[in-house]
């Protein structure tokens, strides 16, 4: 099927939703996102305390996200609860099309500056959040068919309880869509990985290149993960990006003034948080490579790029990533996901380790749906190579 969803939302049912589940008392609870703004320190010690880390679902950025993109607030928060605590959160929207299919389904929300699905969980209870949240969805499916969850990391604790709490029920799923990303996981030194990962030849032409650029002035690099100087960080990066084939091709952030807020209003918040660092080479002052790389430890996360285009020859971005291997020495951080597609040209040749990453789709609801939902799951999975049964 297409790679890129089309978002026309269902109205809910209601304001505000709760199902209980069968142990312990816990309970998943579907809240408009906006009732969210009084739950911020849980919210926050959620993500200090989630199995699997996702600054995408954190508050300084997934309510941003959510202030710029769904203004009508048709995006629901499931929040669910154990113990007395926020244990569980994922953002969900019905959606009238699959697609380009005119498929109704309950869907994981995710936007196209969001790099990954996976909902915050606290350790110990992924299997308790993923019984509540199918439960919930059987009760709540309304026009749904199924449930469809993207960007879902396809290894670690959260895909293993699903997968657990599937073969429990019975109940069918497939991946409809799977695809090994660039990762950075490794005890080398950065000096030691880049000379595993590149060519004596390309490493030779990457001294040279910045020795060319040296001619021209003063090349400098700075790694920050303070808010000094973040405003104005942010506008230069904004011009450089928008400067480039992403501005040509409309996809930049500047291109639109709900994505160039999001963008404003996530930086500030991580940098408050001290989850940001940006990381500039700049040549006599002036930005030629910037990147922002989010924190969420034990993993960082390359959020965004940009380069002048007008110094292609000396491959400033390739510049910028040799030095963005100090990544891997920094205390906390174990790994580094890239975020970008597979078999991207330059991240594939310099970040050696991979990550899975895939969309899955879930049978809900009652005895017909389900069957339902498995002739037209068993049929996209045949269409694509990259799809299984679970």
């Amino acid at each position: 099927m297409a790679t890129r969803a089309e978002f026309r939302p269902v109205p809910a049912p209601g304001a505000a939703e709760a199902i209980h589940a069968a142990r312990g008392g816990a309970a998943l609870r579907c809240l408009p996102w906006r009732e969210l703004e009084h739950r911020g320190e849980a919210w926050d010690q959620l993500a200090a305390t989630s199995s699997e880390p996702n600054p995408f679902y954190e508050r300084w950025y997934l309510q941003p996200s959510l202030q710029a993109l769904d203004p009508e607030g048709d995006v629901l928060v499931l929040c669910f609860e154990a113990q007395g605590r926020l244990a569980g959160l994922m953002p969900l929207l019905r959606q009238r099309r699959y697609y380009r299919y005119p498929l109704p389904n309950l869907s994981g929300w995710v936007h196209a500056n969001c790099f990954l699905g996976a909902p915050l969980v606290a350790r110990g209870q992924e299997r308790p959040f993923w019984q509540a949240l199918l439960a919930w969805a059987d009760a709540r499916a309304g026009l749904g068919l199924f449930l469809h969850l993207r960007q879902l990391p396809l290894s670690g604790p959260l895909c293993e309880a699903l997968a657990a709490v599937l073969r429990e029920h019975g109940r069918k799923a497939g991946i409809v869509h799977s695809e090994e990303r660039a990762m950075l996981a490794s005890d080398l030194t950065p000096d030691a990985y880049l000379e595993a990962a590149m060519s004596g030849k390309k490493r030779k032409e990457l001294r040279r290149q910045f020795a060319r650029l040296s001619e021209l002035g003063e090349v400098a690099v700075e790694r920050r993960d303070d808010d000094a100087g973040l405003a104005g960080w942010v506008e230069d990066f904004l011009r450089l990006e928008a400067g480039g084939w992403k501005g040509r091709a409309g996809s930049a952030l500047a291109c639109y003034p709900e994505t160039a807020a999001l963008f404003r209003e996530a930086m500030a918040g991580g940098a408050a948080r001290g989850s940001l660092e940006r990381l500039t080479l700049s040549l006599d002052g002036r930005p030629i490579a910037m990147l922002a790389t989010f924190l969420s430890p034990p993993g960082a996360f390359s959020y965004k790029t940009a380069f002048d285009e007008s110094f292609a020859r000396f491959s400033p971005g390739v510049l910028l990533q040799r030095e963005n291997l100090a990544i891997l020495g920094r205390e906390g951080i174990a790994w580094s996901d890239s975020c970008a597609a597979a078999d991207h040209p330059m991240i594939d040749h310099v970040w050696r380790e991979r990550r899975p990453v895939g969309s899955l789709s879930i049978a809900i609801g009652g005895p017909l749906r389900r069957a339902a939902f498995h002739r037209l799951m068993r049929a996209e999975v045949r269409r694509n190579p990259a799809g299984r049964e679970l």
